[in-house]
């Protein structure tokens, strides 16, 4: 006798495979109540306070006019910022598109795809992904929550800026470009939202989804500044060249648009069709095979913390000495400012001899909170280490608490020193080279340096936080904005000195233009000194905290 088999089809998910995406982005919004609020707040004031600063730097049509001599005849300038368009009649509206409208785009694409591969690729990572698809939940519920939440965030900062650029009352800026400027985010969200959902189909591993969709990001940014400074089409095939080519408070152009809205529908289908190339928690790219030992530094605390964040170490470097070049690159035009009363202003609070030597100075603290951010960032590597449970089984083994921590701290420390270093060399090089005096190199390598006992203070914040209360380490990122806010507006804004002097950046001698101390980098390495122990002594009392 035989006996037939059937086999039976499993019931599809109710609803089908985008069951569960409005509770999704419910549920992803609510994780993010507060890193995307951050983000958006944080864009949109980057953006609406470049009119109020414009209109004290360049009060004058001479100002706008000088300004506009340096966007529009400057290679690395147009490499820096843009095309510069208007530049024959430089209205505010005209300055503001040029010279944030690229920094902007480039932000909403790091806060769109930061967005989604969190939402994605991290939670397959981690196994909540297929906890969540235990539930009523369809196949691509995951990756359209995510898109549908990096879009709302995405939308929300363009109606806030479109908004506040309306009814600023600033000459120039009129509704009709406003609502273009505004437009340009939500469609460059989505591009790079659906760049970083490919990625995050592509890798195992959130970390390579989003260091390849970061990767994605600068090349875009490359390429525009290529066709830019050659003027030669190549800024067409660059989603940051196409919203700049609407021509924002010039032309207001609104077809370029279209050449993001294909893009993204394109990038987005893509994403969706390799959804169903791949099991739940791999990748299409196959992990490369490792070597069979590891290498004698992998056994060691400081090793094993500097292979984590090699590759980030690498990317900080190479974009640092870009945009220290960038500044340095004008040295030798910057003193046709020296007419600006605003900015005469700026830079006699730094002092100097010469209006060059002042703007150098300045942009050495800029480059500073720059490796600042970096510093930061490594310090909560650790952090996400723990609550993604994976220094749990290391601190299982004989290595002590005291010794992992350290290596993630000396990392961040002597890898933020590093980069000031290849930012004052970056600087010192090209300033070097376009002002055709050498001494530039070592005064700006000094100045760069100088900074350090600064910067392990800021980072001495981050690792105290750490140790203390890992929930408050955004007072770290607090303080470095504040250091930002000091340095860039305390002189506009005519703060108090006492409180300016709640930076560390504001104590360190401002070389090249004025005398060296040593003191006040003495008291802020002591400083940082102090809070990094009273961090590894209160991580060495704590519990793990999994988040």
């Amino acid at each position: 006798m035989s006996v037939a088999t059937v086999s039976v089809p499993a019931p599809a998910a109710p609803g089908g495979p985008l069951t569960g995406t409005g509770v999704l982005v419910r549920f992803n919004l609510r994780r993010d109540r507060i890193a995307l609020p951050a983000w958006v707040v944080g864009i949109a004031a980057f953006v609406l306070t470049g009119p109020y600063l414009y209109g004290n730097l360049y009060p004058t049509a001479q100002d706008r006019a000088n300004q506009a001599a340096v966007v529009g005849a400057n290679p690395a300038m147009k490499a820096l910022t843009g095309p510069g368009f208007g530049v024959e009649d430089y209205t505010y509206g005209a300055m503001l598109a040029n010279e944030y409208l690229g920094f902007a785009l480039i932000l909403v694409a790091l806060m769109t795809t930061v967005t989604v591969v969190r939402h994605t690729r991290a939670e397959e990572e981690t196994g909540r992904f297929e906890l969540v698809r235990a539930s009523a939940v369809g196949r691509y519920a995951h990756l359209a929550a995510a898109l549908l939440t990096a879009a709302l965030a995405s939308l929300a900062l363009g109606v806030i800026v479109a908004v506040g650029l309306g009814t600023s009352g600033v000459d120039s800026l009129d509704w009709p470009g406003s609502l273009l400027f505004g437009a340009t985010f939500p469609v460059t969200g989505l591009v790079f939202a659906g760049v970083a959902a490919v990625t995050a189909q592509i890798s195992a591993y959130g970390r390579a989804a989003t260091g390849l969709a970061g990767a994605a990001i600068g090349v875009a940014y490359t390429v525009r500044a290529l066709g830019d400074v050659a003027d030669n089409g190549l800024s067409w095939l660059s989603p940051v060249g196409w919203m700049q080519q609407t021509r924002v408070y010039v032309d207001d152009r609104w077809w370029p648009l279209l050449l993001g809205v294909v893009a993204a529908v394109a990038w987005l289908t893509i994403a969706f069709i390799l959804v169903d190339r791949r099991d739940v928690g791999a990748g299409l790219a196959a992990p490369r095979r490792g070597a069979e030992t590891g290498s004698a530094r992998l056994g060691t605390a400081v090793g094993f913390a500097w292979r984590l964040h090699r590759a980030t170490v690498v990317w900080w470097s190479v974009a640092i000495v870009l945009l220290a070049a960038s500044y340095g690159s004008v040295a030798d035009v910057i003193g046709s400012y020296a007419d600006n009363e605003s900015l005469r202003q700026m830079m006699a609070s730094i002092g100097g001899a010469t209006f060059v030597e002042s703007y150098l100075s300045f942009i050495c603290a800029i480059l500073a909170l720059a490796a600042a951010i970096f510093a930061i960032a490594a310090v909560r590597r650790a952090r996400a280490e723990e609550t993604a449970g994976r220094a749990e089984p290391v601190l299982a083994t004989a290595l002590s608490r005291t010794r992992w921590l350290a290596g993630h701290v000396v990392v961040a420390l002597a890898g933020g020193v590093l980069l000031l270093a290849l930012g004052g060399l970056g600087l010192g090089l090209a300033s070097a080279a376009t002002t055709g005096e050498s001494r530039w190199i070592a005064d700006l390598l000094a100045a760069q340096l100088a900074y350090a006992p600064a910067l392990w203070a800021t980072t001495a914040v981050a690792v105290a936080a750490f140790g203390l209360r890992p929930r408050v380490l955004w007072l770290a990122w607090a303080v470095l904005v504040w250091s930002l806010v000091a340095m860039y507006l305390g002189a506009l804004l005519q703060l108090p000195q006492w409180l300016l002097n709640l930076s560390a950046y504001q104590h360190i001698p401002r070389l090249p233009v004025a005398e060296f101390t040593a003191w006040p980098l003495v008291v802020l390495t002591l400083v940082a000194a102090g809070l990094v122990t009273a961090g590894f002594a209160s991580f060495r009392r704590r519990d793990l905290d999994l988040g």
